[in-house]
């Protein structure tokens, strides 16, 4: 009988990515019908997922979902390290440091200001901050440890993120494209100024697939900033819960082995690959192209696991914050970009 039980499982487990390629392969056929490239398979995707969870959400689809949301889109990313350099990526975080500079400036030190004006504890007003400056739930869910946050502050801070994302992956394409940007400047606003990752990927290739290239390497670039951040957390959280002892990492010992994601090394794995050439060109275009299916397949998860009452659950005054961070960052980035003379 246990065993029946297990084998009911899988085939459950199964059954739920299969939907969630299944919704994939639709999304890409919809992109081909819609003139003008103004929806792209990924935007398709997270939008038909949601539309569908509103009807059809058992709970047995959940860890199916939760699979292919984060592994999936982890494995995607891997993979776009095959059609990239070594050389790209240096250059790439080379063209965007002032970019993130001055956004982390504003997520952290306009932040601190602006959760005062809304009342927010120290906490929730640093995991968003966080959540927007860096990556999204990853970053919210690296920091939240090290600063002994309380949940309702990580699952507000992870709402509001995510519910801005929802929103500009549809806006930001529409907004690039309304002020002429190139592929290049597009990249680097979204990589720069997009939450979450998934969101990123979403709204770059929306826009085109090279600013969707540019955007997803800027993105990692900007992801690996969740290092020293989580450093200077557990420092500072250390010393608000145990002020005797010294200002070092404290009593909380953080693991950078847990703090650094593991598919950035698998991505820049391949990207060295490919770029001492081991990778023939061919195969190169074969796994990119596998890359960006997967990852609409990973949006494609996410919708199917998110619902409308997603809105609700945000609260007034995080999300009033979160929409006003995330607001001068998208601005912020702009302004930096434009006063580089890329726009």
């Amino acid at each position: 009988m246990q065993g029946k039980g297990k084998a009911k499982e899988y085939g459950l487990f199964v059954l739920g990515v299969a939907i969630c390629f299944a919704v994939a392969g639709v999304s890409v056929w919809l992109e081909e019908l819609i003139p003008g490239g103004l929806l792209g398979a990924s935007i398709i995707a997270l939008f038909m997922g949601t539309i569908i969870n509103s009807f059809f959400h058992p709970s047995w689809i959940k860890p199916a979902l939760k699979f292919t949301s984060k592994r999936i889109l982890k494995v995607a990313i891997i993979l776009l390290g095959a059609s990239l350099s070594v050389n790209t990526i240096l250059s790439v975080g080379k063209m965007t440091f002032f970019v993130m500079l001055f956004t982390f400036a504003m997520c952290f030190g306009g932040g601190y200001f602006i959760r005062k004006l809304f009342g927010l504890n120290w906490k929730l007003g640093n995991l968003i901050s966080a959540g927007t400056g860096i990556c999204g739930g990853s970053a919210v869910a690296a920091i939240a440890p090290v600063i002994d946050a309380d949940d309702k502050d990580i699952a507000f801070a992870m709402s509001s993120t995510f519910l801005f994302d929802m929103v500009m992956v549809a806006l930001y394409p529409l907004m690039g494209k309304a002020l002429g940007m190139s592929d290049i400047a597009y990249g680097i606003w979204a990589g720069t100024s997009v939450n979450d990752t998934a969101s990123v990927v979403a709204s770059g290739y929306a826009f085109s697939e090279i600013a969707g290239d540019f955007a997803t390497m800027v993105k990692l670039t900007r992801t690996i900033a969740i290092i020293p951040t989580v450093l200077v957390f557990a420092y500072i959280g250390t010393r608000a819960k145990q002020k005797e002892l010294k200002a070092t990492s404290g009593g909380q010992k953080v693991k950078l082995v847990k703090i650094i994601p593991w598919f950035i090394c698998g991505f820049l794995l391949l990207a060295i690959l490919n770029s001492v050439g081991w990778i023939p060109e061919s195969t190169g275009a074969l796994i990119k192209s596998t890359s960006k299916f997967l990852m609409v397949t990973a949006l494609a998860a996410i919708g199917l696991g998110t619902s409308l009452l997603d809105f609700k659950k945000a609260g007034l005054r995080p999300m009033f914050y979160g929409v006003t961070i995330d607001t001068l960052v998208t601005l912020t980035a702009l302004g930096v970009i434009w006063m580089m003379g890329l726009l």
